[in-house]
């Protein structure tokens, strides 16, 4: 089966096709940095890294663009408010790009920690200004958009086909039910390509209309084709944008240049608190820095692709906290066989009894998580994958049969690839166990249990077994000594 991928273009799966052979475009909506990201942040930005590694791995050669939002996004998420930076900078009582700088720094560093990799092209919103003026001049030309009182409006009445990537009618897009409607409107539904500036804004630029800043809808339109031309394959973002940005940068597009816009809608779903979104405005969020205060880098990301990214993720300490173990359970066994491949090192080979028939496995396995990866990106069944391999592979080391280096070698390279290099949780440098399962505290215990029983102390030997079973940490005396995993 080839990649399928829900597009919400047309509401269905659709096998994957590329604008141009060998080659991907893929565009997602970066983070607007007036404040430290959150999980939200983490669930939307691991999902597009995973999507940018599979088509890597399936191939092609993919120009990643996400950009850095650092003017023009209101308060309100839509077409009314302050912008967001602008009122960040007066609270922190510094200049705007101040502000700007120290956040882009930080989302750089939580994206980093999580092990998702960087962009091909970072562009700035502030960078691209003479760009989305002159996607304002063309919409006026063509009357679709007038200016007025030195803003610049899309005129939604102008533009029959607005809606067609939300499924919003018209008559359902009224404004004005939160914020009184902006009466340099012509109607309420408009929104504005160019806004004008007041003396006091800080970010502001010339223009044909005098000084002002960008919409945050023009911002994406323009740099997208900037970077990619028209049509592109992907455009990525959160759910919650499709209107109105997302609908609002199409229509600008197709209307100026009389082009598709992206040919690809793959949209991710929110997190949740106790089933509300997660969001800064909301004040029920927490920051990846915090979690990781608390949480591994890895446990963070097995949490959020142990869901699939159309579904809501619902988000608790506990959650990650279950999580953790999930995950130990899954590198716990990695650790087992790279240690013992290393000990292998130098010794004489010895065979599998069925070596073939452990090959055949290891080939199945792999088969099943591809076909997951092709089904939507399909993380949650992919780990299950994982774990199923880990179920064989506990099982054939537990057998006291000989497994030899090729074997050994064939195990790990079956964790590596495709899952190490897909999903980013097995890295080639394993990380030590999660802080709750300290590694040097279980070796404390272990030999402290091991000393028990050189002096047939079973009493304590027994305890020490049954207090780590209670938690649910189980031990297993093997001829190479004694191993411990994190069992569910």
């Amino acid at each position: 089966m080839s990649l399928q991928l829900y597009n919400y273009r047309v509401r269905e799966k659709q096998a994957f096709v590329p604008v141009h052979e060998g080659f991907v475009g893929m565009y997602v909506c970066g983070p607007t940095v007036y404040g430290h990201a959150h999980i939200g942040h983490a669930k939307a930005y691991i999902t597009f890294d995973v999507l940018h590694r599979y088509l890597e791995h399936l191939g092609y050669r993919v120009r990643y663009v996400q950009n850095i939002t650092d003017v023009g996004h209101l308060s309100d998420d839509a077409d009314e408010g302050v912008d967001k930076i602008a009122q960040q900078a007066r609270r922190e009582r510094h200049q705007p790009m101040e502000i700007v700088e120290a956040y882009t720094r930080s989302y750089f560093e939580d994206m980093d920690r999580l092990n998702v990799r960087r962009p091909d092209i970072s562009p700035r919103a502030s960078g691209h200004v003479p760009e989305q003026i002159e996607l304002a001049e063309a919409l006026i030309e063509k009357g679709i958009a007038y200016e007025s009182n030195g803003s610049v409006f899309f005129s939604v009445a102008s533009w029959p086909a607005y809606g067609k990537l939300s499924g919003r009618k018209l008559e359902d897009q009224e404004e004005g039910a939160r914020l009184e409607v902006n009466p340099d409107k012509r109607d309420p539904r408009d929104f504005a390509v160019w806004r004008a500036a007041a003396p006091e804004h800080l970010m502001q630029w010339r223009s044909p209309w005098g000084p002002g800043y960008p919409g945050w809808h023009a911002e994406c339109t323009v740099m997208a084709r900037k970077y990619l031309g028209l049509p592109f394959d992907i455009h990525g973002g959160g759910l919650e944008n499709i209107f109105p940005h997302n609908e609002s940068e199409v229509a600008q597009c197709e209307a100026a240049y009389g082009a598709e816009f992206a040919r690809y809608w793959v949209l991710n779903n929110m997190v949740t608190v106790n089933g509300t979104k997660m969001g800064k405005s909301l004040g029920n969020f927490t920051t990846i820095k915090d979690a990781l205060e608390r949480h591994e880098p890895t446990t963070i990301r097995f949490f959020i692709l142990s869901g699939h990214y159309r579904s809501s993720t619902d988000f608790s300490n506990s959650a990650l906290d279950g999580a953790a173990k999930g995950y130990e359970r899954l590198i716990g066994t990695v650790r087992t066989v790279r240690e013992r491949l290393a000990k292998a090192q130098g010794e004489p080979e010895s065979e599998v009894r069925d070596d073939a028939g452990l090959m055949a496995a290891i080939e199945e396995h792999r088969a099943r998580f591809l076909a997951a990866m092709d089904d939507d990106l399909n993380t949650p069944q992919a780990l299950a994958v994982l774990f199923d391999l880990n179920k064989m592979v506990n099982t054939l080391l537990n057998s006291g049969q000989p497994v030899g280096r090729a074997a050994l070698a064939a195990i790990d390279a079956a964790y590596r690839t495709p899952g190490g290099d897909i999903l980013g949780l097995i890295p080639d440098e394993l990380p030590q166990a999660g802080a709750a399962l300290d590694s040097a505290l279980m070796s404390i215990l272990i030999d402290m249990r091991a000393q028990a029983r050189q002096n047939k102390d079973w009493a304590v030997a027994d305890m020490v077994r049954r207090r780590l079973a209670e938690i649910g940490v189980s031990i297993e005396d093997r001829p190479e000594g004694t191993v411990w995993r994190v069992d569910r």
